[in-house]
């Protein structure tokens, strides 16, 4: 914990100092000390015992009862006995980036505590210097060697000193922010702006010691900016660069909070979604075990030389097995045709198969039954004129009989009818995220514009020759010629329909065939989604380069 948050601790002596707080009142003494000890692993307990041993301050004064209340005003300080009397070194292994013989820059793992501490008193990061580096044993006796420091589960860069001229000289270079630290993290959700600066003073949580939080009145200044650099296609999470300008406690966590988007794992700021991203289920759930940071560079001119070093690290195989995997949501598909083409034949397909699909034309009938969306919208526009007097739904019959005599009409109720498909082929996508692929039949697909607007990732299209389509298939689907020529007069020529798709399905033999040619269509989506896999670890090879961040 670095000496200037407000809660103040000597590592060598055991020993914190805090101010109460206005929401302390009336809080028993051994309960505050063990509410803001709680994450060190020092019991309140234990707190108890150093009071009544005379171990407790309050505005300079011992005082040995441990229920003593507070008014909320006192400085406080407490003395603790460490049960650590020494430091044994463990021959562990130790990622070296780089040594000099003066300085080394570790690659700490998650998982790692930094130096030692009540709760976690050896399997320290310093327990495997002191193996490495027996001579920075001379220096501090619980933290040799330590300029700064990384939450145990953060992983990446941190700098050692080996001597103790060189310690105090970066240790300064920290404190007078002359040091460059960039992180990368995974967020919750996309946030509002590109890049932003978040300056936002820092303090202790009022109720919940364990915590940082905003502190508005007596927090101290802390100052971060961000970047997105990449966003999952269904806006889950956002990989961002940020770079702190202060060194407070948990400061990217907390700034990252306070702006709505948490760092996915981070059940501390942002249990919430974090509850939310667990009900996903596999294999998100499972590859966010921690929170997802990682101290990815640090620069800053040698104490001795005075030459600038700068040194990056990619993010561990956790991080970037995140980023793959969220990479891998749904493929999109959408499946077009002209009426009568056998488009549900291929969706019956593709459900035998265990793929999820979605039907516009189920989607608009469910939509014109009483109460839906869309009897609501066209009941508002219109009133009665198109409510069946028997049933209440939307008489069918008569909206299409007025459609194909009124051009306007048309336009205007597929005004209405288009947004309300779109939404629930939405939602059914965000249902379906951790599916390989999703299809969704929507007839009016391209002169909706889906295409043109991302909305679908790829489009199968079903040919049909001419005759099989207004022969046996209408026959099917109990259409008259007339009206099978009104469907095919809303739609693009089929030409046009089939130049847009990603590939062609081909009904022009018997189910066998199609089931042939439905399994070609899947294989070839199957490549696509290969390929944006094998472009997408590319893109974070390329973008985890030096200079792209």
């Amino acid at each position: 914990m670095s000496n200037n948050e407000d809660l103040l601790k000597n590592e060598a002596e055991l020993s914190w100092n805090i101010n109460a707080k206005t929401a302390d009142f009336n809080v028993r003494l051994d309960k505050f000390w063990g509410t803001a000890l709680e994450a060190e692993g020092i019991s309140r307990g234990k707190v108890k015992d150093w009071i009544k041993a005379g171990l407790a301050e309050i505005n300079g004064k011992v005082c040995k009862k441990p229920n003593q209340k507070l008014m909320g005003t006192e400085e406080l300080s407490l003395k603790g006995e460490s049960e650590i009397t020494f430091l044994t070194p463990e021959d562990k292994p130790l990622d070296i980036i780089f040594n000099d013989g003066r300085i080394a820059i570790i690659n700490k793992p998650a998982g790692l505590t930094t130096h030692p501490a009540p709760s976690c008193p050896d399997d320290t990061l310093v327990h495997r210097l002191i193996h490495h580096f027996p001579e920075i044993r001379e220096m501090d006796q619980w933290r040799p060697g330590i300029v700064h420091r990384l939450d145990k589960f953060t992983s990446g860069l941190i700098a050692i000193a080996q001597n103790d001229h060189d310690r105090l000289a970066l240790s300064a270079a920290f404190s007078e922010r002359d040091v460059s630290k960039t992180y990368l993290a995974i967020v919750h959700g996309v946030p509002h702006r590109d890049f932003d600066e978040i300056d936002q003073p820092m303090g202790r949580h009022p109720i919940h010691k364990t915590k940082m939080a905003i502190v508005q009145k007596g927090g101290r200044d802390a100052r971060s900016s961000y970047e997105v650099l990449w966003c999952d296609p269904a806006k889950r999470a956002s990989l961002v660069k940020v770079k702190i300008f202060t060194g407070r406690t948990h400061q990217i966590r907390v700034h990252m909070a306070h702006i709505g988007h948490p760092l996915v794992g981070d059940q501390t700021y942002g249990a919430q979604q974090h509850h939310i991203w667990q009900k996903q289920g596999k294999p998100l759930a499972d590859l966010a075990q921690r929170q997802m940071l990682h101290a990815y560079s640090l620069s800053f001119n040698h104490p001795g030389s005075g030459e600038k070093l700068s040194f990056t690290l990619e993010p561990p195989r956790d991080f970037v097995n995140l980023l793959e995997e969220l990479n891998r949501s749904v493929q999109r598909v959408g499946l077009i045709g002209m009426p009568c083409s056998g488009k549900s034949a291929v969706l019956d397909i593709l459900t035998r198969q265990g793929i999820p699909v979605f039907s516009a034309d189920e989607s608009v009938a469910n939509s014109y039954l009483k109460d839906g969306s869309g009897w609501e919208m066209i009941r508002q526009r219109f009133g009665n004129r198109f409510i069946d007097s028997e049933t209440g739904d939307i008489d069918k019959k008569a909206l299409f009989a007025t459609m194909r005599d009124d051009e306007s009409l048309r336009r205007e109720i597929m005004n209405i009818v288009h947004p309300i498909v779109r939404h629930e082929a939405e939602e059914f996508f965000k249902a379906n995220a951790t599916a390989p692929l999703a299809v969704a039949e929507v007839p009016l697909l391209l002169e909706a514009g889906w295409h043109c607007e991302k909305a679908v990732d790829a489009v199968i299209g079903v040919r049909c020759p001419t005759d099989k389509r207004t022969g046996e298939l209408r026959d099917k689907r109990n259409l008259s010629p007339e009206i099978l020529a009104v469907f095919d007069s809303w739609q693009w020529d089929e030409k046009a329909k089939m130049d847009c798709c990603t590939t062609v399905i081909e009904n022009d033999a018997d189910m066998d065939k199609l089931e042939n040619e439905t399994s070609k269509a899947l294989d070839k989506l199957a490549t696509l989604r290969k390929n944006k896999e094998i472009r997408f670890k590319k893109f974070l090879r390329e973008l985890f380069k030096t200079e792209k961040i």
